[in-house]
């Protein structure tokens, strides 16, 4: 009897848990596959811009402008179908002169880190419909969006940063 009050415990304890977890968690954070990914991106990004979910992001409509916040090496196993590579470390804004200030802009890199920053630096240039979008590639593939090479050919790879951040990607394959 002692051990099924235990468990009962136990039991009730982790849904509290999972309660109280899943009560702190955004729009955002909830939107993204996994509670733990959804807490990390909570502490980590700043929120200093707006933010866009990967089924919102991926019903954005044709003239919305994706730009791929990653380095180029990372940009080259994949990206999303149609995105523009900016990079981080050398973006420069004359990346995007030929943009209307009025277009939308879906920003992303791994995990939505760098493309905060980079979202954050369009949005000063007077960029009006600027979106970072949640969770990055990785929470993009994690939720069964394709990829696609240079070549426009659909790939299960995913550049995923190093080991550490990989481990947020849990759909398709990881490249190092």
């Amino acid at each position: 009897m002692q051990a099924l009050l235990k468990y009962i415990r136990y039991t009730l304890s982790l849904a509290l848990l999972s309660l109280i977890v899943s009560s702190c968690l955004t729009a955002q954070e909830a939107s993204v596959k996994s509670n733990s990914y959804g807490l990390m991106l909570k502490t980590l990004l700043s929120h200093t811009v707006p933010e866009i979910n990967v089924p919102d992001a991926a019903e954005k409509p044709a003239n919305t402008v994706f730009l791929d916040a990653r380095e180029r090496k990372e940009y080259e196993v994949s990206h999303i179908d149609g995105a523009r590579f900016v990079g981080y470390d050398h973006f420069r804004l004359e990346e995007v002169s030929d943009l209307p200030k009025s277009t939308p802009i879906v920003v992303y890199c791994s995990v939505g880190y760098r493309s905060e920053k980079i979202s954050e630096q369009l949005i000063a240039a007077g960029f009006e419909d600027v979106s970072n979008l949640y969770g990055g590639i990785f929470e993009w593939k994690n939720q069964g969006h394709t990829v696609v090479t240079p070549a426009g050919d659909t790939t299960e790879a995913v550049h995923a940063y190093n080991r550490t951040w990989g481990i947020w990607l849990k759909n398709g394959e990881k490249v190092y």
